[in-house]
């Protein structure tokens, strides 16, 4: 069943180059409610727990050790129609298939620094949302 929900977190190449306050922006004029947010830094042992799901992979440690590079901002968004809606909105991993006007089109440096995650899943948003946040309130 969708949600109306998704989880959403601006990687550290987005935060060091100072582009957090204009992808908030682009995010809010699309319609997504912020719910909840917060600027954090990862462990490499807690990107490693957030990205396990990648842990047999070759990029693993590699994606784990950027994660935790600098400080990120995660957050959880709310629309009708919210994990597709976001994906449209932040555009293809490789930022040169992007589309023109994405989040990624318009920020990200390469497919692995790529400026935000985005959920691929109402099920993933809700497993994602809950690592970072242990509780939402309603607003």
């Amino acid at each position: 069943m969708a949600t109306n929900r998704t989880f959403t977190m601006l990687k550290p190449d987005a935060v060091a180059d100072g582009n957090s306050g204009a992808i908030i922006k682009l995010i809010e004029e699309a319609g997504f409610k912020i719910i909840a947010l917060k600027k954090t830094l990862l462990t490499p042992e807690l990107a490693g727990k957030f990205y396990e799901v990648h842990a047999e992979r070759p990029f693993y440690g590699e994606l784990c050790q950027y994660m935790s590079s600098g400080p990120i901002v995660p957050m959880i968004l709310e629309k009708e129609n919210a994990v597709a809606d976001f994906r449209k909105l932040i555009g293809a991993t490789d930022p040169s298939k992007a589309d023109e006007g994405t989040i990624r089109k318009l920020f990200a440096k390469s497919m692995s620094a790529n400026a935000i995650h985005g959920s691929d899943s109402d099920e993933n948003a809700a497993i994602e949302g809950a690592f970072f946040f242990s509780t939402v309130e309603q607003f």
